[in-house]
């Protein structure tokens, strides 16, 4: 819309957003010396198209002092107020506060040293404080140059998970320790204290396999053959050779696996170790190694991570969800080593299988209303059912409550994998020292093949295809 007033005329334009308004000021050139803006005109103009907010009156004055200055081309006259971003929630864990370092190994009386004592494992008291919900800020709203208010993008409340052995106040804002015990994180992340079982020295013949509704503390090594299960964390203070560890938690291995092809470590979060050689080795969430991880199999939902001060991977078959990253990747021998990341396979077949069963569920759920119907228009038409048709009549309202319990379960599982998926990041390859040829590198369904030397380099998809960008 223009306003003409005399010899000049008025363009006034909103940015889509509404959040800015230009104005100009549309005049001959030959009438640029006639002309003669006053303050009322311009207001006047912005009035017509509403623009009653952040008007800048010094661009006024100035529009009015010096119109030659703006003749024929747009100014900005009037921004918004746009929205302020608030803060997301989060959780805060107090009991982390007295958790102590390692203290090392320990000197005893007779001169030997405890190199199996080097941690203290930390536990929490009954009634004591794990966790309180800070809540989300928030933001402010804005408004348009035409007064009408913007709404802030909202922020997200931190998810509550509360697990075994753990009770929360009334308000649902704090978690504390129903037992004395450790705490342990499973299952996408619940809040669980487990009682510890601690073992003083090796898992071998003389304690036999572990299998403990808790969290297991091993003080020495796990050897050949041996099986510890918890459902909590494990940690080793030693080493683990061809034994089988399976933690519903996260294992801990101080001295890193030496498995020679045998057993296999498996941990619903995260598994930590200094090195990994001719092992099995699969994790929720992160697999985090300091040293190398050497001619294994190594699997996580979410990362691989390598990049301590020797921070190597050669050889076997490594397969990551969101990033595989190390110093070094391969070496100049062109070891044949398989990285494959971005993609969960398990995670995709469970969707299928639930969105099967959701199918199956609501189609029986359609026959079973298709027959209390059938049941309800016999009682409206008779006003009695006969014995045996009451009885029908009972165990389909049964069979009813079980489905839409059953479709509830499922549907609530579905939109977890579905927002797991969804909130997936683009898969990358990290190598930041050096990659050498030898490599196979998979994204999905795309395949590259390493023939040469790469320097500090991160590999992932753009656009279809797999590209390179060097690391800082």
């Amino acid at each position: 819309m223009m306003e003409e007033i005399g010899i000049y005329r008025f363009e006034v334009k909103l940015s889509a957003d509404k959040l800015e308004a230009g104005i100009l000021l549309r005049v001959d050139e030959k009438d640029l010396g006639k002309i003669v803006v006053l303050e009322s005109d311009v207001y006047q103009a912005l009035e017509m198209h509403k623009v009653n907010h952040g008007i800048i009156d010094e661009v006024v004055r100035e529009l009015c002092t010096a119109p030659a200055k703006f003749a024929n081309a747009f100014v900005t006259i009037a921004t918004g107020t746009p929205p302020t971003v608030g803060t997301d929630g989060y959780m805060e864990y107090p009991y982390l506060e007295t958790v102590g370092e390692d203290s090392g190994p320990r000197e005893l009386e007779d001169g030997r040293v405890d190199f199996y004592n080097v941690t203290n494992i930390p536990n929490v008291a009954k009634g004591q404080l794990l966790a309180k919900k800070v809540p989300a800020g928030q933001g402010q709203p804005g408004k348009t140059v035409t007064g009408e208010p913007i709404a802030p993008k909202a922020s997200k409340e931190a998810i509550f998970k509360p697990g075994k052995n753990v009770v929360q106040n009334q308000e649902r804002t704090m978690i504390y320790a129903a037992i004395d015990g450790q705490v342990s994180f499973t299952e996408k992340d619940k809040m669980n204290v487990f009682p510890v079982f601690e073992v003083n020295g090796d898992v071998d013949f003389g304690v036999g396999n572990i299998d403990f509704v808790g969290t297991v503390v091993i003080r020495g090594n796990v050897l050949n053959g041996f099986r510890v299960k918890a459902s909590g964390d494990i940690r080793v203070l030693g080493s683990v050779e061809g034994a089988e560890l399976d933690a519903g938690g996260s294992i801990e291995i101080k001295s890193g696996i030496v498995a020679q092809d045998k057993g296999s470590i498996i941990a619903g979060q995260n598994i930590r170790t200094s090195f990994i050689q001719n092992a099995n080795v699969t994790a929720g969430n992160q697999v985090i190694v300091s040293q190398s991880i050497m001619f294994s199999t190594v699997r996580a939902g979410k990362q691989i991570i390598c990049k301590g001060a020797k921070g190597i991977i050669i050889g076997g078959v490594l397969q990551a969800g969101e990033k595989i990253a190390a110093r070094i990747i391969g070496n100049t021998s062109a070891t044949p080593t398989l990285l494959e990341v971005g993609v969960k396979p398990e995670l995709r077949q469970e969707l299928a299988s639930l969105q099967k069963e959701l199918q199956d569920v609501y189609e029986n759920l359609r026959k079973t209303d298709q027959g209390l119907g059938v049941l309800n228009q016999i009682l409206q038409v008779t006003g009695e059912l006969p014995a045996d048709k009451r009885v029908m009549q009972i165990k389909l309202t049964n069979t009813r409550l079980v489905l839409e319990k059953e479709s509830r379960a499922l549907e609530s599982r579905k939109k977890e994998v579905e927002a797991e998926l969804v909130g997936e990041g683009p898969a990358a390859v990290d190598a930041y020292h050096v990659m050498y040829p030898g490599i196979k590198m998979t994204f999905g369904k795309l395949v590259h093949f390493i023939k040469h030397e790469y320097a500090r380099t991160r590999f992932m998809v753009i656009d279809g295809e797999i590209t390179s960008t060097t690391l800082l």
